[in-house]
């Protein structure tokens, strides 16, 4: 039955997109302006036996992973302080809301007069990732059972013992849905962020050579490569984060 589902529910939409995307590529007849998913998959075999293609997947797969987790632990860190201790929590409100809205291209081009493009892709990666998870986790604390609490306190239960059985459980859904969407956004904006700031061998200076030199081919063989990785990093991370519930 679930290989029945997963046939249902992901092979057949996607088969029938890339048949929407050839038909539309036939129909276009340009391949600049539209490579299609064979002339995509042509380009992506043609870069996989380069070294440079996987030496920039693994550099910019870390730079975004090692954004995302601080981010991570910087959001979920000073949340709890800041719920612990109100007057932390109402000096990081105009920065949190100042972060949130600010656009990516601005931070990308202030760092890049302040320090250049090193490390570009992990200090956005976790100014982007901070602030869904400081806002998610601060509300997911805020709405604990105060009577759940008052308990704890009346029994005197051990401060692991109240993470472990109040606050987890409380925060779990919270945290849930603010790493699944961070984890995208980490990967969407370190991207960017390589784009603009061009650091060699990276996914974004791949990209960017594909444009300069019209293979659109390519640009979907490097794009394909960040979903892939983007939807395998949220995979192996909603089970670890279910895992730790259990």
């Amino acid at each position: 039955m679930k290989s029945k589902s997963f046939i249902t529910k992901m092979l057949v939409p996607v088969a029938a997109w890339l048949v929407i995307w050839q038909l539309v590529a036939m129909a276009v007849h340009n391949h600049v302006l539209l490579a299609g998913p064979i002339d995509t998959l042509n380009a992506l075999v043609r870069l996989s036996k380069e070294q440079e293609f996987w030496s920039s997947v693994a550099g910019t797969t870390l730079n975004i992973l090692l954004g995302f987790l601080i981010g991570t632990v910087l959001g979920c860190g000073l949340a709890m302080l800041g719920y612990f201790k109100e007057i932390v929590g109402d000096f990081l409100k105009p920065l949190v809301l100042a972060m949130k809205s600010v656009p990516v291209a601005s931070f990308v081009i202030l760092l890049l007069i302040w320090f250049g493009n090193r490390n570009i892709a992990v200090v956005i990666c976790a100014l982007v990732v901070f602030p869904v998870l400081y806002l998610n986790t601060y509300e997911g604390l805020c709405g604990t059972d105060v009577k759940m609490l008052e308990m704890a306190q009346i029994y005197r239960i051990p401060a692991f013992s109240k993470i472990r059985y109040i606050f987890l459980p409380q925060l779990h859904p919270f945290l849930r849905g603010a790493l699944k969407l961070a984890i995208g956004m980490a990967f969407k904006s370190g991207i960017a962020a390589e784009v603009i700031g061009q650091p060699l061998h990276t996914i974004g200076n791949g990209l960017y050579q594909a444009k300069i030199f019209l293979e659109t081919g390519e640009l979907f063989a490097w794009t394909i490569v960040v979903v892939i990785i983007s939807f395998i990093c949220e995979k192996i991370l909603m089970a670890a984060v279910d895992c730790i519930r259990r």
